[in-house]
């Protein structure tokens, strides 16, 4: 019964120990692991009134997503995030080995906001919960240009467009657990629910030259505003840093 006794006691302590790691006023320092991704592919492709075509298609993707927090209690944790997403996406089709046509897409979104995660137990698996809300701004510019019909009746057109006035906003709840790395660093694994809204307004100028001897022959331009929703959901990682408090 003693040795029972003694077990149950040094449990008991160990939870209490594990449980009470953080303490009011430490800080945790970290970010989503920055992604950079990058694409080239090219597709085949044949149609029987036009012949073969090839298509080409070249682009980037960084995800920047810095954070910082304080713990307010010994297992919840409030702080603010920041996120940069420069972007940008090529594609061209080609025939006989020479372009027809190019779109060109470049955009850059930056956001700020806020996150509350709650820890759930103490060890060196951490499990918990983790809301979170950011909003900003984004751009996009695209430009390219397009050749069609043959002869007297060949043409060219050519556009560009650009949005410098639109905005987003984020909300995401996930759920996760970090794997204490020693006592000041952790890694985050994670799976989530988001949910996003975006308004843009975007304008575009179309130019159209007839024979293709470089003059214009008309110009359009049009303005669209864009409102949508978007739902989905997310896996990742991340990294975190734990600066203890001073005692």
């Amino acid at each position: 019964m003693r040795i029972h006794y003694a077990l149950l006691l040094v449990s008991c302590s160990f939870i209490l120990s594990a449980s009470a790691q953080f303490q009011r006023g430490d800080k945790m320092i970290g970010s989503s692991v920055g992604t950079l991704s990058l694409s080239s592919g090219t597709a085949d492709i044949e149609v029987s009134s036009i012949g073969s075509n090839t298509s080409r298609i070249t682009g980037y993707s960084i995800l920047i997503n810095p954070s910082a927090g304080w713990f307010v209690s010994e297992n919840t944790v409030a702080g603010i995030s920041l996120s940069l997403n420069p972007n940008s996406k090529k594609t061209t089709y080609e025939q006989s080995g020479s372009t027809y046509q190019r779109d060109k897409n470049n955009g850059f979104s930056i956001g700020i906001g806020g996150w509350a995660r709650q820890y759930f137990s103490g060890g060196s698996l951490l499990p918990f919960g983790q809301l979170a809300l950011n909003g900003g701004l984004s751009t996009l510019k695209t430009e390219g240009f397009f050749y069609g019909g043959a002869g007297l009746g060949a043409y060219k057109t050519s556009y560009k467009g650009s949005s410098n006035g639109g905005s987003f906003v984020n909300a995401a709840l996930s759920a996760g657990a970090t794997k204490m790395l020693g006592q000041n660093a952790g890694l985050d694994i994670f799976l989530g629910y988001t949910f996003s809204y975006n308004k843009n307004v975007f304008k575009q100028t179309t130019l159209r030259d007839d024979g293709v001897d470089g003059s214009i022959d008309t110009r359009s331009e049009n303005e669209t505003s864009t409102k949508f929703t978007n739902h989905g959901f997310s896996a990742g990682i991340g990294f975190q840093v734990f600066l203890r408090k001073k005692k």
